[in-house]
């Protein structure tokens, strides 16, 4: 089946769920919700799937959809664990779209690459899925952030907004960001620790200096340090909603970002 009818489909399937908040101008984790989310997730998924069913592809584009498939199913999981979770769907929902865009746009700009040696052995596997997990984790932490600067931002300026309404209050956004960041930080050292096995089973090696490499390290030790500055001294709200906001850029470098790079500023 051709890529860019499924990316379309995909795309097409999420702009329900996307919408919703703002047509209705609320978030609840009612049927409906769970309905568009459902459906948002197949498409994802979906396409995911097919591509990746062939052969092991590392492109852009896959990566991006990846990204989006892995975000939607892991914010199930957190809305399903914490409701309040569901009203960060006006902030999360249109960046996932606006990755799906992304990836639907560079698919033709991009070429399919098999990974070297054909399919992944276990190692690689699991480092795979560690890193995909870590960066959807870390997606929906970075949005709990933004959702604390903009309600911050509100109350300060005590100029309330109908899309800050939407949003989760200041402290339910605070205590998904450490929740999520804490579980970002295990799954990204499982991700180091497995990507270090993996580098030595294959080249009898256990570093080797890459901006991958370098930005995911960069990452897990401000997450570290952060978490360890909120359990010490109690440090939350925008000065730690910014930190968290740069250790997601580091991800998105070390993740598609050099891909990115690689694939379209550089061909």
């Amino acid at each position: 089946m051709n890529t860019l009818v499924l990316s379309l489909s995909a795309l097409a399937a999420l702009l329900p769920a996307t919408m919703l908040p703002f047509l209705r101008r609320a978030t609840r984790a009612d049927s409906l919700f769970w309905l568009l989310l459902g459906a948002a997730l197949a498409g994802a998924s979906v396409l995911s799937a097919v591509t990746l069913g062939a052969q092991w592809l590392t492109d852009l584009s896959t990566t991006l959809w990846l990204a989006v498939a892995v975000s939607l199913a892991l914010f199930g999981l957190v809305v399903l664990w914490q409701r309040e979770a569901a009203r960060l769907t006006p902030l999360l929902l249109p960046y996932l779209l606006v990755l799906g865009a992304l990836a639907t746009g560079f698919g033709p700009l991009t070429q399919p690459e098999p990974l070297p040696g054909g399919a992944p052995d276990n190692w690689l596997v699991v480092h795979i899925a560690v890193s995909v997990v870590t960066y959807g984790l870390c997606t929906i932490a970075a949005v709990a952030s933004a959702a604390v600067v903009l309600q911050e931002s509100a109350l300060k300026g005590r100029r309330p907004t109908s899309f800050t309404r939407m949003l989760p209050s200041v402290a339910d956004s605070e205590r998904l960001e450490v929740r999520l960041l804490t579980a970002s930080e295990v799954v990204l050292g499982l991700g180091i620790a497995t990507g270090i096995s993996e580098l030595y089973v294959t080249s009898g090696e256990f570093f080797t200096f890459s901006h991958k490499t370098l930005f995911a390290v960069l990452a897990f030790l401000m997450i570290g340090i952060l978490l360890l500055l909120h359990h010490r001294s109690g440090l939350r709200g925008r000065r730690v909603a910014r930190v968290v906001l740069v250790a997601y850029l580091l991800l998105t470098l070390a993740y598609p970002g050099v891909k990115f790079v690689s694939e379209v500023l550089l061909t």
